[in-house]
């Protein structure tokens, strides 16, 4: 074989070898999620696992803290050795997850705050939607469901909270009380907390009613506690006399969009899964060398009413 054609012949080779390795290329993917029990956490693991399927390249590990702080930093820990090309965290609590994150950030690993923050930027990009304005949005739907029932801005509202010191509970707490707080006539007559749960909902809401002979509306943080509620005052007879309000707005028969359509919920907060964001983000991390994500990418909430179907709102 001439000179030139031994250049020729390891060129090929250079390319064919260089188009494998290309080729070849598999990689990892964790997910750390706070805890697969509610509707919300599973549909963000069931879309995250769709929308990753769709790379043949992509393996998918996915674990499920089960609302449990030590767990969860424990295995963003087992993740860390693992070395894996892309880390996605939903913290289950701030402060806990900050410190892991961080040792994440050191390892090299890009690494994506989902949907709940943590104390300190310890990641590549924050994927949320506005909890604040979620809050706000749902303190205002209160205001005009009880202007239409009185006339006037008054009436007895039980707030059933999420997990507390989550950023979720907070803002959507204060988002809602700041817009309570320009009518005196409203009145917050409890607020148990039920940490996202329907069967705690259903017990806290259970002990509320005997102690409140009057309640106008049921603010809670997520659908799954305002159905949790709706269920202990329908126990006792109670369910007409009060609106209930929830947040996720999930589609599916129990979630929180088909709840609005059956008249359990007066409202639901559509709060985006924000996996198909964090997919493709991710997935741009992956492949595009030199790609710098921005620090944080919001995702719009929208409300759902009976309206929304073209109903008219029952009355109570």
């Amino acid at each position: 074989m001439s000179g030139k054609a031994l250049v020729v012949a390891a060129l090929a080779l250079c390319l064919c070898s260089c188009s494998a390795t290309r080729t070849d290329k598999r990689y990892f993917v964790a997910f750390s999620q706070c805890n697969n029990a509610e509707p919300y956490r599973a549909a963000q693991n069931a879309l995250m696992t769709q929308l990753f399927a769709a790379y043949s390249d992509v393996k998918l590990a996915i674990a499920d803290a089960q609302q449990d702080n030590s767990k969860q930093v424990a295995q963003v820990e087992t993740f860390i050795r693992q070395k894996p090309d892309l880390l996605i965290v939903a913290p289950n609590e701030r402060a806990a997850l900050t410190a892991v994150m961080g040792q994440a950030m050191e390892a090299k690993i890009p690494t994506i705050c989902l949907e709940r923050d943590i104390l300190q930027p310890n990641y590549s990009t924050y994927i949320r939607s506005d909890n604040a304005e979620i809050g706000r949005m749902a303190g205002e739907f209160i205001v005009d469901y009880l202007k239409r029932k009185y006339g006037e801005p008054k009436g007895k509202i039980v707030q059933m909270r999420g997990l507390l010191g989550v950023e979720g509970e907070i803002n959507r707490n204060g988002g809602a009380k700041a817009v309570f707080a320009k009518y005196p006539g409203i009145r917050m007559v409890a607020e148990p907390v039920a940490d996202w749960i329907q069967a705690k909902a259903k017990d806290r809401m259970t002990e509320v009613l005997r102690a409140q002979p009057g309640i106008d509306v049921v603010y809670g943080h997520n659908d799954p506690m305002a159905i949790g509620a709706y269920l202990a005052a329908k126990e006792l007879g109670r369910e007409k006399e009060m609106a209930f309000v929830g947040v996720d707005g999930l589609s599916g028969e129990a979630g929180g969009i088909q709840k609005v359509k059956d008249g359990v919920l007066a409202a639901t907060f559509v709060y985006p899964l924000c996996v198909d964001k964090a997919v493709e983000i991710g997935n741009r991390i992956l492949r595009e060398p030199g790609f710098k994500p921005e620090k944080q990418y919001n995702i719009d909430a929208t409300i759902v009413t009976p309206a929304s179907f073209g109903a008219v709102p029952k009355k109570r």
